[in-house]
């Protein structure tokens, strides 16, 4: 009988409840990254990490931390690795891009903490409902960061709706807009993390919703790149090494 409570007991210490009901579960989101920047970024392999072209960190200056939650302690689950390489979408902007994939100086060890998401094997459909993750204000016209992951659930909205709301220069077909007014549809921050059914199906682009909750969110469409990413592993493949013991 002791041993059940203390099962239960311990199994509900990992569900408690939120003060802040848009802060993540604890660790619910292991692939999110943290880079030394101040922007987020999704891991997809043990050395590779995907964030947006504003966010591209410097080689050898910028460390991504895996594992976070309130980054403004060391909880113990972090594992901080320095970013070695940086590959851009070329050409930027024309058409118009917005993709950086950071390769690690040493690869990321898996565990319940720090898990890759998978690459997406389809395009978001419209009216799916969507988890954006990211260490910002979630109070419209409010830019101050938080400490603590933060999550959202938003909808995708149909590319005409985006079309008709903002102009040609600003919406192509590499993008997705998400969100939409009566839902939580502002998360401030760099390069947040869209994931519908499982998959890395976006990355923050233009952040509308915080100016105007009728208006989406537009993400980078990941699913237009899965080539350009395979590929960029292939070519960027680190040297094979002998395993070494892992510190943090």
């Amino acid at each position: 009988m002791y041993l059940l409570l203390l099962a239960v007991t311990v199994g509900l210490a990992g569900a408690y409840p939120l003060d802040d009901q848009k802060e993540c579960q604890p660790h619910s989101r292991p692939w999110h990254v943290r880079l030394s920047n101040g922007c987020s970024g999704a891991l997809i392999d043990e050395w590779w990490i995907l964030t947006s072209h504003e966010c591209s960190p410097i080689p050898y200056e910028t460390i991504a931390s895996l594992g976070e939650h309130d980054i403004s302690v060391e909880e113990g689950s972090e594992q901080h690795i320095l970013v070695s390489d940086v590959i851009l979408h070329s050409p930027y902007r024309s058409p118009l891009h917005s993709l950086a994939m950071v390769r690690m100086s040493q690869p990321a060890v898996f565990n319940k903490n720090v898990q890759p998401i998978p690459l997406p094997t389809r395009c978001p459909q419209t009216g799916e409902v969507c988890s954006v993750s990211g260490w910002g204000s979630t109070v419209a016209n409010q830019y101050y960061p938080s400490y603590r992951l933060k999550c959202l659930t938003v909808p995708v909205v149909d590319d005409m709706t985006c079309l008709n709301t903002f102009p040609p220069y600003l919406y192509w077909g590499v993008m997705v807009c998400a969100g939409q007014a009566n839902t939580d549809n502002c998360l401030t921050g760099k390069s947040s993390v869209m994931v519908c059914a499982g998959e890395l199906q976006g990355l923050t682009w233009f952040n509308h919703g915080c100016q105007d909750p009728d208006h989406p969110t537009v993400y980078t469409r990941m699913c237009s790149y899965n080539s350009w990413i395979k590929e960029v592993m292939t070519q960027y493949a680190p040297p094979k090494t002998t395993p070494s013991s892992w510190t943090t």
